[in-house]
């Protein structure tokens, strides 16, 4: 299980180097794609199949809805394999998109990573905790 918050920087060659807690389970290679909260996700490729399995594969093609999930994950897919010091190219492409630049955080979401330019997960965490109680509070009413 990938968990944590990690503060790293992505060098001028564009490399980003992994936690060290993270570097076992994605020693086998992995996938960075966008995500959908203007950060980047970082599956194992095993995750990685899961999540196209359970998720994308039954998009119906014909689907406009479909369609665009489909071009979202995959278009901007990048497969890598972390180098002897754990480090991976995180494409410009994806990182323009993200709005990342040199100071990151890494986040473990169970499944995936999600790497954050710094302040915008700054924003992001600050967002959470004005609203992350009312959120528990609603999911906890749909189990019922």
């Amino acid at each position: 299980m990938l968990l944590g918050e990690f503060e790293h920087t992505i060098d001028d060659k564009s490399r980003l180097t992994l936690p060290a807690k993270f570097r076992e389970a994605l020693s086998g290679g992995l996938v960075i794609t966008r995500g959908l909260d203007r950060c980047l996700h970082c599956y194992p490729e095993a995750d990685w199949e899961q999540l196209v399995e359970s998720r994308l594969a039954g998009l119906d093609p014909f689907s406009s809805e479909g369609r665009m999930m489909n071009r979202w994950f995959f278009a901007s897919a990048s497969e890598a394999k972390p180098d002897k010091q754990g480090r991976v190219l995180v494409p410009g492409t994806l990182a323009r998109k993200a709005g990342i630049d040199r100071e990151v955080v890494i986040v473990g979401v169970r499944d995936h990573l999600e790497i954050w330019d710094r302040a915008a997960w700054e924003q992001h965490v600050t967002e959470m905790e004005g609203s992350a109680e009312d959120v528990a509070e609603r999911l906890a009413t749909k189990r019922d």
